[in-house]
């Protein structure tokens, strides 16, 4: 095996197509978004929810989950966190094709990605501390505005079951 591939021959920069997108929200339905430093246009803002791909083909979509969360707002919901039961797998999946733009980050083969969809429900928004490699802004906006500003097809339609998702929740509370 040569210098910077990985045993399953993967070279070291190759994206795994498997990532997570993670709705962080309040009760009250606001929404934090990230405006990313490089979007898909030049000059054009490309607003998101926290996104990342696993760092690994073994690491489980919710580890990728509080993993990227961290590292992207500094919110900690890791294992052991106070926010840690707060994280929900909400069990939905897109696939979705790679933009061509991007397509240069992973294997020539790759041509779609894997999303798993999770959301984390704080109590209010919060400041977050962003890397500025990635983002160059946050905002906390309510539920169909966040949608709306969503550049990703699939970020605004999971914002916007959001309501069903903390109804869902709130059910399974107070043991319905």
């Amino acid at each position: 095996m040569g210098a910077g591939a990985h045993a399953s021959g993967r070279p070291e920069h190759w994206k795994i197509p498997e990532s997570v997108l993670v709705v962080i929200h309040t009760r009250d339905l606001d929404v934090l978004l990230l405006e990313r430093v490089s979007g898909l246009e030049p000059g054009v803002p490309y607003w998101q929810s926290v996104t990342g791909a696993k760092d690994r083909p073994d690491e489980p979509f919710e580890a990728a989950a509080r993993r990227e969360v961290f590292e992207e707002t500094g919110i900690d919901c890791r294992v052991g966190s106070p926010l840690e039961s707060r994280l929900r797998d909400w069990g939905i999946e897109n696939v979705y094709p790679i933009y061509p733009q991007w397509r240069h980050r992973y294997a020539p083969e790759v041509v779609f990605n894997v999303e798993r969809v999770f959301g984390l429900t704080l109590d209010a928004p919060v400041a977050v501390r962003l890397s500025p490699t990635e983002h160059r802004h946050a905002v906390w906006l309510p539920w169909r505005a966040a949608a709306d500003r969503c550049a990703s097809s699939s970020n605004a339609e999971a914002i916007l079951m959001l309501p069903r998702f903390l109804e869902n929740a709130d059910d399974r509370a107070c043991g319905n």
